[in-house]
């Protein structure tokens, strides 16, 4: 099968069934089985319903999904280098069969699709990571560890007869289907389009990044930022958009489309980014931007002295080696410096021995962000910096989480008390206590205290305090929280809409059983109350808290006093 040929001559815009028949399909749907998918799976099914994952017509057989793990190419020969299967639980698995229907609805239960059982089998997952990753190791890579935790234990493939795209009420104008795009770039008569992929902020560089690949080209530009996993409802999605919006008014007026593209990354480095090559083929692009380190899980920390996963320029290689084939033809992205000399950017290639470069990293722009510095003009535009402000304001103005954990008698409590009194006489943010027992009593009656159960009790705690957090306020939590799992989890949430600070009350057991005011370690030590944490069952410490107070010869005035000038160091309080 050639894939060189203008893809509108192939294929159908869409595996959308007239409305007419869709009526049928509905009727249909009552009869059986379905499930709703979560947000990966409706990533992968809008982009196998609007043919970005052309030439697929829906989720891969198992002779295909073998073939695709060994070759990169499907049993007819055409190039695929990635698995889509629909991942299902043993007991739907266990309920169907081939030729059966299923029906594939969105988190809130409406209809999308019906898909025609093919092959149900259970895939053997280290197999699978050795082949799309290089590792079957979780903790070396992000996406094996989505394979093993995130996806489920049996796939079925079969094709698709789709109803409905899944539902966006954000940026409509942006939800550019293939379709449309091969519409417009033939309306504006661009012949060579150069897709570039990205899902990270774009600031001066990265304009003159692509507009010389763009020229060298001979094309016009298509902007295609990711909007997949973890980013609907959260501001940061929102941001990230606006900014994309504001950088594309940089470029030659009639240069550049911008669309949005939801993808669900497997971070799979090389055979991702012949992926994505594969995918702006199908958008209508003639070329693809590929960076060195493109698609690795650790390329956007690389800079900060984390080794790369995959070799570089791997990704590169592998998109231009199957360019003919493909139909679309690799452009190396070449990294742009500012030069203080010549007030411009200039490819890293070409900056002479003694020229002055000036750089700022992804973590000293947050820095200047949360401390209200200056960011100059040649690393961004006003636009997109203004834009980040508004998610992203200064620390005095962000909201934040302090978290006290530590043994029953620790002093959490009263140190939590404390903080409340004093931020409610400042009076610049709204304050919220979730004191241990008063969420047990609350939130979490209906918990045990078996280790799931409290690490459930404490990520309800973070939910609740990421809220508080994300719009504004102070939220300070006094769990015991024994257990460094649920505390990572909470530290990742909340960091991700403001501060978390994390207080280790390192207060010894011995000292905290003298106090025992409510007798719970004399029970617990007669065996009248079980699993009671430093007598029956065990205490975690913190791995880096941001602040360590034992209370056996400070009072809790000196103990708030220590938080507090933490609070102003940082920038938190003014």
């Amino acid at each position: 099968m050639s894939l060189s040929r203008p893809i509108t001559q192939e294929y159908s815009e869409s595996l959308l069934v007239h409305f007419r028949y869709g009526e049928q399909l509905k009727q249909k749907a009552t009869g059986c089985s379905g499930i709703d998918l979560n947000h990966r799976q409706l990533c992968d099914l809008e982009l196998l319903l609007n043919r970005a994952f052309y030439p697929l017509s829906g989720y891969l057989a198992r002779e295909d999904y073998e073939s695709v793990l060994d070759t990169m190419r499907l049993c007819d020969g055409t190039p695929w280098p990635m698995p889509v299967c629909l991942d299902i639980d043993e007991k739907i698995a266990r309920e169907l069969s081939a030729g059966q229907h299923l029906a594939l609805n969105d988190q809130e239960g409406f209809l999308l699709a019906i898909l025609t059982v093919g092959d149900i089998w259970q895939p053997d997952k280290k197999r699978e990571a050795l082949k799309i990753y290089g590792t079957d190791d979780a903790s070396s890579h992000p996406g094996v560890q989505q394979l093993y935790s995130n996806v489920k234990d049996w796939y079925v493939s079969g094709t698709l007869e789709g109803l409905n795209l899944p539902i966006h009420y954000d940026f409509k104008e942006l939800r550019r289907t293939p379709a449309d795009t091969h519409r417009m770039f033939a309306l504006n008569g661009w012949r060579n389009v150069i897709g570039f992929h990205t899902r990270e902020y774009l600031h001066c560089a990265h304009r003159e990044m692509v507009l010389r690949a763009a020229r060298e080209a001979g094309a016009n530009i298509f902007l295609q930022p990711v909007v997949s996993l973890g980013q609907y409802g959260n501001l940061d999605h929102y941001t990230h958009v606006r900014c994309y919006q504001q950088i594309a008014q940089k470029f030659p007026k009639n240069m550049v489309l911008v669309g949005l593209l939801p993808l669900a990354d497997r971070w799979a480095g090389p055979r991702e980014a012949l992926w994505q090559a594969i995918i702006k083929r199908n958008y209508g692009c003639s070329h693809f931007l590929v960076a060195d380190d493109h698609a690795d899980p650790f390329s956007a920390i690389s800079n900060g002295g984390h080794q790369l996963f995959y070799p570089r320029h791997a990704a590169q290689e592998l998109v231009g080696e199957f360019a003919k084939e493909t139909g679309i033809e690799m452009v190396p992205a070449n990294k742009m410096v500012y030069v203080e000399e010549k007030a411009q950017y200039l490819p890293e290639s070409e900056v002479a021995e003694g020229m002055r470069i000036n750089e700022i990293s992804s973590a000293e722009l947050k820095r200047r962000l949360e401390h209200d510095l200056e960011i100059p003009e040649w690393f961004s535009y006003p636009e997109v910096v203004e834009e980040l402000k508004r998610t992203y304001p200064p620390r005095s103005r962000q909201g934040f989480t302090i978290f006290i954990t530590g043994f029953s008698g620790s002093g959490k409590s009263t140190l939590a008390r404390v903080l409340l009194i004093k931020f409610l006489e400042m009076r610049t943010r709204p304050v919220t206590l979730l004191d241990g027992d008063i969420v047990r009593k609350n939130l979490s009656s209906e918990l045990n205290f078996s280790k799931e159960h409290r690490n459930l009790n404490i990520t309800r705690i973070g939910f609740v305090a990421s809220e508080i957090t994300k719009n504004g306020g102070i939220a300070i939590c006094a769990p015991i929280a024994p257990y460094e799992e649920s505390r990572k989890a909470n530290r990742e949430l909340i960091s991700s809409c403001g501060g978390y600070i994390e207080v280790y009350m390192a207060t010894p057991l011995e000292v905290c059983e003298q106090r025992d005011r409510k007798g719970v370690y004399a029970k617990a030590r007669a065996g009248k109350v079980k699993a009671f944490t430093g007598v029956t069952d065990p205490y975690i410490p913190p791995a880096n808290p941001e602040l360590t107070i034992d209370t056996s010869n400070m009072t809790p005035a000196e103990a708030a006093q220590e938080v507090l000038l933490y609070l102003e160091e940082q920038g938190y309080l003014r």
